[in-house]
């Protein structure tokens, strides 16, 4: 093959060779082509318009029509609009009865908080089977660490992320957009660029050609009085910055100069920093086909236990308890636990009790989505006494 381009394949799930500006396995052209596509590991996921969405999952009525999640009646403000609204000017933040000016034909819905906090924890368990690591920043947008220490499997960081992407669609039922990059800084602003459903890389070597033509009110912290404060002292892109030393912004603007530089030419030195510490471990898979066959649950739990096993070494914990998750062919999630004799990190362990569990559910119904988790968590030095195993 002349091209031997590699590229993400976001309907492959998978970093594949480029033929023909289309994916050399399915001919997919939804493709992810960056030099450092296989390096970066810092993302930031946004849900697209992520109440609207839901209500629109909900409502397979209103899928076409410009919709305002709102408080109906013209009082209060927009808190969120789908993408069709969006096009009659309608915004978040505006007042209600300003969008309805703009947009009279819109169909109006109270938010239901209570239901966006449920799917808002559907998308962060999905989070979790890819990393441990993840800094939810609100219900509908997290940072995530998808390096080699936090990561849950082999495959590259791109690969994960499409993998989420496509097990939110398929089973929360909307849409997200994703920024990879090797910061917080810029995974962020990669995230806006092709919304909603985008994938977008900004690497290390186009970080500052990137920022350049991009406003001061980008970075982080510089609100609308800083924004005004800077345009006045005639900075206002991030390459006004840019061609400022850091001696003069720190001069200019105190200690937050020292911030300014190191945003301005693309460098971000915050950790991606859960809000929880690591309390389980765990493993999952949708199923192709719906099963309740012993076999098929056992072939796939024993991989996830694998995987479950490897990533406890990595991160130094030992497994109390092992929790079987199965989702039900109509979306009810069952779970079991059994409780160790003893921490493991062994797989051989894990797979005992989680097939123990999954005996117990053959036969009653069939399930879409199998996993296996690791709890009551401890240090790893409690794993596996030797007495337990090595007895002649």
């Amino acid at each position: 093959m002349a091209d031997e381009t590699r590229v993400l394949c976001r309907d492959c799930c998978a970093i594949v060779l480029l033929e023909a500006a289309a994916c050399a396995d399915c001919g997919s052209d939804r493709i992810v082509a960056h030099p450092e596509l296989e390096t970066l590991a810092i993302a930031h996921i946004d849900c697209d318009a992520f109440y609207a969405s839901v209500e629109k999952r909900d409502r397979p009525e209103i899928r076409n029509l410009p919709l305002i999640v709102g408080h109906p009646g013209g009082r209060g403000v927009v808190t969120t609009a789908c993408y069709i609204a969006r096009r009659f000017g309608v915004r978040s933040a505006m007042p209600m009865f300003k969008a309805l000016d703009a947009c009279p034909d819109a169909v109006v819905i109270a938010p239901d908080m209570a239901k966006y906090k449920r799917v808002s924890n559907d998308i962060r368990t999905i989070f979790e089977a890819a990393t441990s690591v993840f800094e939810p920043v609100s219900l509908d947008e997290a940072y995530l660490d998808l390096t080699d220490d936090w990561r849950t499997e082999a495959p590259p960081a791109a690969e994960a992320l499409s993998v989420i992407a496509a097990r939110v669609e398929r089973e929360v039922g909307i849409t997200v957009s994703i920024g990879l990059a090797p910061n917080k800084f810029l995974a962020k602003l990669a995230s806006e660029l092709q919304k909603p459903r985008g994938f977008s890389v900004v690497g290390t070597a186009e970080a500052k050609a990137f920022l350049s033509g991009l406003p001061v009110s980008k970075i982080n912290g510089v609100g609308a009085a800083t924004a005004a404060r800077m345009q006045a002292n005639g900075t206002a892109t991030i390459g006004d910055l840019q061609a400022m030393s850091e001696q003069q912004l720190v001069a200019t603007y105190g200690k937050f100069g020292h911030r300014l530089f190191q945003f301005a030419n693309g460098r971000d030195e915050r950790a991606v920093t859960p809000d929880r510490p690591t309390k389980s471990i765990s493993a999952e898979n949708t199923f192709r086909r719906d099963t309740g066959a012993f076999d098929d649950l056992a072939a796939e739990a024993k991989g996830l236990c694998a995987r479950v096993a490897a990533q406890l070494v990595r991160k130094e914990f030992a497994a109390g308890s092992i929790v079987l998750k199965l989702k039900t062919s109509d979306f009810k999630i069952l779970t079991r636990h059994r409780r160790l004799a003893h921490p493991t990190q062994r797989a051989s362990v894990i797979e005992e009790a989680a097939l123990a569990l999954v005996r117990r559910e053959v036969g009653r119904q069939t399930y879409r989505l199998i996993g296996v988790g690791a709890a009551d968590l401890t240090d790893a030095t409690s794993a596996d006494p030797p007495d337990l195993f090595d007895r002649p």
